[in-house]
């Protein structure tokens, strides 16, 4: 039989390659055809058991990205219960089927494995990983809304332990290879080198599966299960509710319940998938899964790539851009007044390094790409310069004249203003059509939106290399027309004035972000305005609200700006701040209505600014809304949420 989607093929040993490539696709995801070409490869397997079977893949993009996502983001707008219920089967049998074979059967992973991807490797025997940077394993089925469906409740707290599992899959977090092995989720992680004599070594060498240590295995299987689930809702309940994000309860539920046996909960069961597929909050969440691919899609076919950044501002904003592209594989030189100015970014960017990637030989290579760069030798080489200083419309004017004279004629010069018009900050240069905004968001490691900013003489050439750069950098580009506070400060600044204003009345701190917290959103704005630091609030305010905001300005907030209680980057705010946590009360009972009192003042500007264009269109204004503002994402952005509620401007 022929295969459109596998490659098979059969070496000296017996042992059968099975290469994964969709076609038509550039990575590979799990759909309905490919599920069925796997079920005629097994019944093949069956008629001819061959001595082994490694399933790899054929795309340099990874092994398996999961479940082709447009199929269910097909039946959760059709609300199709029966296509659900088939789907789901399909793939936890297959799974079933899979994992019962006589022959071994090993996964080859060597770049992205989730999903349903992983739930395939851990329907195998063993499972070997390579040690790649771009290897990560996870099961990010809960950030669409939805659970691991074909079997990941089941495998993974068999493999790994339950608290563990509970870890990654309550979260969408992901692990790569080393950590992979040290759970107990790959049985090997090696270098390229040596991965297909690993994988053939161990097949022949048919060793015991991996099984649970008896601890782990009395969490798991014993007596203290009620506990471990139990406790897992209690962390979960922490950080979301169940109304507005069901999908972790529901898997926690699955797994005490049933083992993850997806045939045994009843249809309108919370852990039932079809229940969870048709709950508003998978649509929404599978929505703005598209919207991070479209604001990703907009750099394909733009070739430009930076090999040499140089960042002029050594404080948090600028010193963390400088990190995070050095982080990216590029070279930084970083440029600021003296040198005792530029350390602190230094040893920020070390603590970076090795939180995120835990190998010397990594944090050191990436060390090195980052360069102090006091007399701003970098500028004259560098493809990209991003200007980060203080907020001044003269200094900034000052350093582009100086910049378009000293630069190379093709490098992109960007300002990361958070508000200040480009058409202000060009004025003083020959050709102002290469300004462009690239305006990040703290903390820089933390944001994956990107705004990037065109003025009215932005040349449409400079706007399309900027986008390509900020994909270059694993951030997402969201293109914005220059106007006062652009579109995430624009929308965000009505919300914290109506929370400064609700201060001024006296409502407490805590009672504010509760009210935030209900409505859906991931932070309360009184713990926001300090995190982002009270004067940057009171700049943008300023610039969006203009003399308005300046005549109107809220008095504890002024308090604030003159005790120089900044918020968190002080110590102090609306609240103290100890290691980086705000110290807060219990929060009284939200008055009824004040959830929507905050909220109402964001949706009205949005709708103003997407009027005029800020953003091409209302998908846009939503993405950045979610990924910009933390704009509660189970309700799929403010436009989207108003279509719901029926009175949309947009």
């Amino acid at each position: 039989m022929s295969y459109e989607h596998l490659k098979l093929s059969t070496d000296e040993h017996g042992i059968a390659w099975v290469g994964i490539d969709v076609a038509g696709a550039s990575v590979n995801t799990l759909g309905t055809p490919v599920l069925a070409e796997l079920a005629a490869l097994l019944d093949a397997f069956d008629a001819a058991p061959p001595k082994g079977v490694v399933f790899h893949s054929l795309k340099d993009s990874g092994f398996i990205a999961g479940a082709n996502i447009q199929e269910f983001e097909s039946i959760a707008r059709d609300g199709d219960v029966a296509a659900a219920t088939r789907l789901i089967h399909a793939g936890y049998d297959l799974y079933e089927r899979l994992s019962g074979v006589r022959y071994p059967t090993l996964a080859l992973i060597r770049g992205f494995c989730m999903g349903g991807g992983l739930e395939l490797a851990m329907a195998c025997r063993y499972r070997v990983a390579v040690d790649d940077p771009g290897t990560r394993m996870g099961l990010p089925e809960v950030m669409l809304g939805i659970l691991p469906a074909w079997g990941g409740v089941k495998r993974l707290p068999q493999l790994i332990g339950a608290p563990a599992a509970f870890d990654l899959m309550l979260t969408g977090k992901t692990v790569d290879a080393k950590k992979a092995k040290r759970l107990g989720l790959a049985d090997e992680a090696v270098p390229a080198r040596i991965m297909g004599n690993t994988a053939r070594a161990i097949l022949q060498a048919n060793p015991p599966p991996h099984r649970l240590p008896w601890s782990q295995n009395l969490l798991t299987n014993g007596v203290l299960r009620g506990y471990v689930a139990a406790q897992a809702r209690r962390q979960v309940a922490k950080r979301v509710r169940a109304e507005h994000y069901p999908a972790p309860f529901a898997i926690i539920d699955l797994w005490q319940k049933y083992h993850g046996d997806v045939h045994r909960p009843t249809v309108g069961e919370s852990c039932s998938m079809p229940t969870l597929l048709g709950h508003s909050t998978a649509r929404n969440l599978i929505r703005v899964f598209g919207l991070r691919e479209r604001l990703k899609a907009q750099a394909k076919g733009i070739d430009f790539r930076a090999k040499h950044v140089h960042v002029i501002g050594a404080g948090v904003m600028g010193g963390d851009i400088a990190a995070w592209c050095a982080l990216r594989g590029i070279r930084v030189t970083l440029q600021d007044l003296d040198a005792a100015r530029v350390a602190p970014a230094i040893k920020r960017a070390a603590d970076l390094y090795k939180k995120r990637l835990r190998d010397e030989r990594r944090i050191r290579d990436a060390m090195d790409r980052l360069q102090p760069d006091v007399a701003g030798a970098g500028a004259r080489k560098a493809d990209v310069i991003i200007e980060a200083i203080v907020e001044n419309l003269a200094v900034k004017q000052r350093v582009f004249t100086e910049l378009e004279s000293n630069a190379r004629p093709d490098a992109l010069l960007a300002t990361n203003t958070s508000s200040i018009p480009l058409e202000q900050i060009a004025s003083g240069l020959k050709d102002p059509g290469r300004l462009v905004g690239i305006h990040f968001f703290n903390p820089v490691a933390q944001m994956m939106l990107v705004e990037v900013i065109s003025g009215a003489q932005t040349h449409a050439e400079v706007a399309r290399n900027a986008t390509a750069f900020v994909d270059q950098i694993d951030k997402l580009p969201l293109a914005c027309k220059s106007a006062p506070g652009f579109w995430v400060n624009r929308i965000l600044a009505p919300y914290l004035t109506e929370t400064m204003r609700c201060l001024d009345e006296g409502i407490a701190p805590e009672t504010l972000d509760e009210a935030a917290l209900a409505f859906g959103m991931p932070m309360g704005p009184v713990e926001l305005a300090d995190v982002v630091g009270l004067d940057v609030c009171a700049a943008v305010g300023q610039v969006v609200g203009g003399k308005e905001a300046l005549a109107n300005a809220p008095k504890r907030l002024a308090a604030k700006l003159e005790a120089k209680e900044l918020g968190k980057k002080t110590g102090r705010g609306f609240y103290t701040w100890v290691d980086g946590k705000p110290q807060k009360s219990a929060a009284g009972a939200v008055p009824p209505g004040l959830s929507e009192r905050l909220i109402a003042p964001m949706l009205a500007e949005a709708n103003k600014a997407l009027a005029e264009g800020v953003v091409e269109n209302d998908a846009l204004g939503d993405a950045g809304a979610i990924f910009g503002c933390g704009f509660a994402p189970f309700t799929g952005g403010p436009f989207n949420y108003q279509r719901a509620q029926g009175n949309s401007a947009a």
